[in-house]
């Protein structure tokens, strides 16, 4: 069986875009798997969501995450992409966070180089720790892999700080210590996007974040841009609040479901989903 890292590698080095949908929980990253879509990605600000209904502003642990992200790659026969937030902590944190996620079955992780506690990358107030200590960070993850195949991307978010000439510095730095792809948060324009990709070496990441209340573009756009690979981490979990939300309308409103039904998946489809038949078959085995 080929091992996660090494086919979430095969993705991202392959011709086309990668293009990584969000899960927030086991069933959406089902479902993203069902619907054809060769890796899942799970983000801090979907996991902080789902599990806490709050925002995403470094509140979640290492263990919550282990054990989130550990149930979703089980989940899936797809690699699992994660968001590691700044890393726990020093070096040692970012040490038992890439073994602990490569025990879970995940096939690589994205760090971020914000000061604790972060905050939502489309959220004021954040600052950013010194280049020197990032670059710590990013060998100690290195270092700390058992299987060289696992991913680690180095973020920045020094963009929206201390201004693009800093993040594309930033990058090329995170990218000469080792790491195996970087990103670089609020480059979002097409244009800031292409920049990205012709002043930093190696496989960049895109971010289609629903967080950032903007227009998105066409994946052929940022394709030609020269990314190597897009997620969107947030779009199944707002997709649910709205579906449950505008359902729980229609039943506060109508004393039914039936003006939101249109909208849900059907018993048959959800069966398939979780699949039950396999299940069955199994407790009904001699």
């Amino acid at each position: 069986m080929t091992r996660p890292g090494a086919r979430l590698r095969e993705l991202i080095g392959a011709p086309e875009l990668l293009v990584m949908p969000g899960a927030y929980d086991a069933l959406s990253a089902r479902l993203i798997a069902r619907a054809g879509f060769s890796a899942v990605m799970a983000g801090g600000f979907a996991a902080a969501g789902a599990l806490l209904g709050e925002p995403d502003a470094g509140q979640m642990t290492l263990n919550d995450y282990g054990d989130h992200y550990g149930r979703i790659a089980a989940a899936i026969d797809v690699p699992l992409f994660v968001d590691a937030d700044t890393g726990f902590g020093g070096p040692n944190s970012v040490r038992r966070t890439v073994r602990a996620f490569q025990r879970a079955g995940i096939a690589g992780l994205f760090m971020e180089d914000q000061t604790m506690p972060k905050r939502c990358g489309y959220v004021a107030g954040k600052s950013v720790i010194a280049v020197d200590a990032m670059v710590a960070k990013i060998r100690a993850a290195l270092a700390a892999r058992d299987d060289d195949s696992f991913v680690i991307c180095a973020r920045t978010d020094a963009w929206s700080i201390l201004g693009p000439d800093a993040a594309l510095a930033r990058a090329r730095a995170y990218r000469a210590a080792g790491a195996d792809m970087t990103f670089v948060q609020g480059a979002d324009e097409l244009t800031d996007l292409t920049r990205v990709c012709a002043a930093v070496p190696g496989p960049q990441l895109a971010n289609l974040s629903h967080a950032a209340a903007r227009e998105q573009p066409p994946l052929t756009a940022i394709a030609a841009t020269g990314a190597a690979a897009v997620m969107f981490p947030s779009a199944a979990l707002f997709a649910a609040a709205g579906a449950v939300e505008r359902a729980l309308a229609a039943l506060r409103s109508g004393g039914r479901f039936a003006a939101a039904e249109d909208d849900f998946i059907s018993a048959q489809d959800y069966s398939a989903v979780v699949d039950l038949e396999a299940f069955v078959a199994r407790d009904a085995a001699p």
